[in-house]
């Protein structure tokens, strides 16, 4: 385990002190109690020995007064370690959860869906169990050794010796496989991520792996990966279970060893029977505490692993936030200035490039698969920082604002929709939850989405499940742009926004487009080139560099990569 995450963990459970304290005060009670309770027993078998039976009625009670406060503060623990390390773990999955959409996208690529859902749900949950073991086992069983030994040593000090000389074996053979289990630990739990993330795969695509006809490969590569994951978590668990009976082997020993020692001292007359009676069950008692805390190591390694998991998301830096930007201080004018950007910079992509774009132009960007157009548009959006040069929004550098007021400047459709599990409504209104109904339906009427909505069950009130499984990739792809009428945004981005439409619908769309244009800065990625002829100007990427640059017409003209590509496309293109 690393340090960090170990101090990660001390402040997580420092944020309740009052209840930690609490918890701390009654568990060290508890011990009291426990550690009394022999003493009594002992002094009530010296007494029916004696014959003593008023002073044994006064031991009874003394007995029955701590048996009675031991079970009461034994039902409140419990209950307040699960108050606490719940609510804890709540705020927790909450603090990941937060962070992940604070985190830049450069991050977020390099995982996958499953894992980290993975760690929010499943890691937290071990993470959960292990510092519930802490407070219920874990803080007991320090508390009951250390004060068994204070105890043992008032009654009988060599005997207390014997004790504490032989114990350590427990712990050494403990600690070893405990180390050991660790590492079984982690590779389970990375095991864990990568089969989650498998699954979220393939279920989420069923449709496609059964077109296809790949149940076969897919069974046999969950087959791997299960294979993994149980391979992992049988080795974790087989070396943890050692622990328990290891220790209990030795504990039985010393066991042995003591009760041989005290009957030779009764013989000799330096010990009564309540006396080793007594020292037994301290004995006991400060073993059985080993054999806890031995069975809770191996618990908490998988618990301090998913710890780990957890925390490294924490630990990531927060993308940086600048000051806020109001939209009437927006025109729309962008500069791109000697701009840098590769996703991998062993293998660059876009080099100095510049590019001006006066507020309220059309531009289209046009180019093979792979040329970074899209890029380009992440590089705007502020998905993705440029690794040099700059990007201006105003004459401003758009790292002057702060992400969130910049992207509300921006109206953006892509070609992959995303429909969140809600009503029409809410889908409509993503982003502008306070929008009237009225609002809705003139952004559904303006993106011609209104027809069908109304054709539903519930209209708009139609609830949404499975990404919008129930509708078409087209109906789903004018929810899309409906959203964008909601809120007119002074930059319009339209990634193939209208790729999944009909020819008839599309030419209805993109009349609302044109008029959602005007006045507004918009960029628009196409493939079919007969959609941007009116473009104001036409950018020609390959490779992640502008190899031409103009109108239509002076791009025809120049007969260079644009006419080849309008040629190979048949397009009526004079």
């Amino acid at each position: 385990m690393r340090k960090s995450t170990f101090n990660s963990l001390v402040a997580l459970l420092g944020r309740k002190p009052i209840f930690l304290l609490s918890l701390i005060a009654g568990t060290l009670c508890q011990v009291l109690l426990t550690v009394y309770l022999p003493i009594l027993m002992g002094r009530a078998l010296d007494l029916i020995l004696d014959g003593d039976g008023q002073a044994l009625f006064g031991v009874l009670v003394q007995m029955g007064v701590v048996v009675f406060t031991n079970t009461l503060v034994q039902w409140y623990l419990p209950l307040a370690s699960n108050r606490l390390i719940y609510g804890l773990m709540a705020e927790l999955r909450q603090q990941v959860y937060d962070k992940l959409h604070r985190l830049p996208l450069s991050f977020l690529d390099r995982q996958s869906v499953g894992d980290l859902v993975a760690r929010i749900s499943t890691d937290s949950e071990q993470l959960t169990n292990g510092l519930l073991m802490i407070f219920n086992q874990f803080f007991l069983g320090i508390f009951t050794i250390l004060l068994t030994i204070v105890t043992m040593a008032r009654l009988d000090w060599i005997m207390m010796l014997v004790v504490v000389a032989l114990t350590p074996l427990s712990l050494l053979v403990a600690r070893t496989i405990a180390r050991k289990s660790y590492n079984y630990y982690q590779q389970q739990t990375a095991a864990r991520g990568r089969q989650s993330r498998f699954l979220e795969e393939s279920i989420s695509q069923l449709s496609l792996i059964q077109s296809f006809n790949a149940q076969e490969q897919f069974q046999k590569d969950f087959v791997k990966e299960n294979s993994q994951y149980a391979h992992y978590s049988q080795a974790a668990i087989f070396v943890s279970s050692t622990i328990n009976p290891s220790t209990r082997f030795i504990n039985a020993l010393i066991y042995a060893l003591l009760a041989g020692l005290g009957a030779l001292r009764i013989m000799a007359g330096s010990f009564t029977v309540g006396e080793l009676t007594t020292f037994l069950n301290y004995a006991s008692q400060y073993t059985k505490p080993f054999n806890d805390i031995s069975s809770v190591l191996s618990e908490l390694q998988s618990a301090l692993a998913c710890a780990e998991r957890l925390f490294a998301i924490l630990d990531q830096d927060d993308v940086e936030e600048g000051q806020s930007l109001e939209m009437r201080e927006v025109q729309g004018k962008i500069d791109f200035q000697e701009v840098d950007f590769s996703y991998d910079p062993s293998k660059p992509l876009i080099q100095n490039l510049n590019l001006s774009v006066p507020a309220g132009a059309k531009v289209a960007i046009v180019g093979p698969t792979g040329a970074g157009k899209s890029t380009l548009i992440n590089l705007l959006m502020r998905f993705y920082e440029v690794n040099q040069g700059q990007i201006l929004l105003d004459g401003q550098p758009v790292t002057k604002y702060s992400r969130e007021d910049l992207r509300q400047q921006i109206g953006m459709v892509l070609q992959e929709t995303w429909i969140k599990s809600a009503s029409i409504h809410d889908n409509i209104a993503y982003g502008y939850p306070n929008a009237t109904r009225e609002l809705v339906i003139e952004a559904a009427q303006a993106a011609n989405a209104d027809f069908f909505i109304r054709q539903l069950p519930e209209g708009y009130d139609t609830i949404l499940i499975d990404g919008g499984a129930s509708l078409s990739q087209g109906q789903r792809q004018l929810l899309a742009i409906a959203r964008v009428f909601v809120k007119l945004p002074k930059i319009l981005i339209l990634d193939e926004a209208t790729s999944s439409i009909d020819t008839r619908t599309e030419i209805l769309v993109q009349e609302a487009f044109a008029k959602l244009m005007k006045g507004r800065t918009s960029f628009i990625i196409a493939h079919r080139l007969s959609t941007i002829q009116s473009a104001d100007i036409i950018l020609v990427m390959v490779d992640g560099q502008i190899v031409e640059q103009g109108n239509h017409h002076q791009l025809m003209t120049a007969k260079g990569v644009y006419y080849q590509m309008q040629s190979s496309q048949g397009s009526n293109y004079e």
